[in-house]
């Protein structure tokens, strides 16, 4: 193990504590580095006037009443298909005229029916998303025009609008058939797999801004930690024989480092959690069932190097964030070699990493906030909208033709809900 070259980096990053403060806090006078390039203009965009979005408007039961049912949606990490409905009414690119809108925004809550633990039930979600296409489709006439393709939906479960939350049964689903025309704006993205279709726009998972922001500590708190990782290594209820969760990379962190000094990991979630982001150097964020996972806001937020790991991925606002340049992606394979790697980071690459992270539109761009900010994630959305315009003539269907095979799927998808 390199120890000594981690303590050059130790004492290198702490030389600078610019990367501990989050957007919503930083000042001109903390260094920070520009985001130059294609990706520094697509994060300062502003889609305002460059597009308009008609608001369906559903009969509660689809968001309003589920949501009044269990608050806890609020706050867990699927949120954001309840907030954006909230800031698309009061957006400046709403639009109460369908005739002139670029897009149609359909606002179905699919993961507000949760477990008494909290985690999102997404048995009911097709039958709920069939439910509601069929009624804009039967009141509307926008639906028809394009059978959706200039629609767009908020699918935030873990494997989006394949509706499960284990990665077989969700591959083995596939798309919800009626979404295929359809612009996703989900959580979920990994390159080549079914559950992500072309164009759909790859979104951070919500985290709460205010929560995080009463968890800032002093900005030259130096970083103390080397390695940092709160979380399951193992789900035994769901995967008894292990090896199938995080396809084995959460176990393989556990079992090479839960010994080694530089790494403090742990399956226990202390009060301090986000405080002990910001005292560390590196984070490691692992898939889970899912590749995505908060701790990739909550790295950002707090300037906390991301350490990816997770094959594949699809990155949020891949196209205006520049991940390769503030993360560090580690192969499933190489975990066992994770200090290897990490110690031979460069402390000058480090440094400019904590630069990068230090820039308010990169943290911008990763929260929801309420009310909505320029450059935050909402924007970052319909900024991904705003490129896919003006629509090609091909997604406008000629009269009688149709597409979309309104039985497929489950049997148990078709039932009414």
């Amino acid at each position: 193990m390199k120890l000594r070259s981690w303590v050059l980096i130790f004492i290198a990053c702490n030389l600078l504590t610019f990367s501990t403060i989050s957007a919503f806090r930083l000042s001109r006078s903390q260094p920070t580095e520009r985001i130059s390039g294609s990706a520094g203009d697509v994060l300062d965009d502003n889609p305002v006037g460059r597009l308009k979005v008609f608001v369906y408007e559903l009969p509660s039961k689809y968001n309003k009443k589920i949501l009044q049912k269990d608050p806890r949606c609020l706050t867990h990490m699927f949120a954001a298909e309840i907030y954006m409905q909230r800031f698309l009414l009061s957006s400046p690119v709403r639009t109460l005229n369908p005739e002139e809108a670029d897009w149609f925004y359909v606002p179905v809550y699919t993961t507000c029916d949760l477990t008494p633990n909290g985690l999102p039930l997404p048995f009911k979600s097709p039958r709920m998303m069939r439910s509601a296409i069929q009624l804009i489709a039967s009141n509307w006439p926008y639906w028809n025009r394009t059978e959706g393709a200039d629609h767009f939906f908020v699918v935030p479960h873990d494997f989006g609008a394949c509706f499960h939350y284990q990665e077989e049964k969700a591959i083995g689903r596939g798309i919800l058939p009626l979404l295929q025309r359809a612009t996703l704006v989900q959580t979920f993205g990994q390159r080549n797999h079914v559950c992500l279709k072309q164009g759909s726009i790859t979104v951070p998972p919500y985290a709460p801004p205010q929560k995080m922001q009463s968890h800032l500590i002093p900005g030259k708190t130096p970083r103390s930690i080397f390695v940092y990782f709160r979380g399951l290594f193992y789900d035994v209820g769901n995967d008894p024989e292990g090896g199938y969760y995080a396809r084995g990379a959460r176990a393989a962190v556990w079992e090479n480092f839960k010994d080694n000094p530089l790494f403090d990991i742990s399956t226990e979630h202390p009060t301090t959690y986000y405080e002990d982001m910001q005292r560390a150097i590196f984070c490691l964020c692992p898939l889970g069932w899912a590749p995505w996972s908060p701790r990739l806001v909550e790295a950002v937020i707090f300037g906390c190097i991301p350490v990816i790991i997770a094959d594949d991925i699809v990155l949020p606002f891949a196209d205006a964030i520049p991940w390769e340049d503030i993360g560090v992606f580690v192969d499933e394979k190489d975990v066992p070699y994770l200090d290897t790697i990490l110690t031979s980071i460069p402390p000058e690459v480090i440094l400019r990493k904590q630069r990068l992270l230090a820039n308010p539109s990169m943290k911008q761009a990763m929260l929801f906030p309420q009310p909505a900010q320029p450059g935050d994630a909402f924007h970052q959305v319909l900024n991904g909208l705003a490129r896919k315009l003006p629509h090609d003539r091909s997604v406008y269907l000629r009269p009688g033709e149709k597409l979309l095979n309104w039985t497929a799927g489950p049997v148990a998808d078709l039932k009414p809900w």
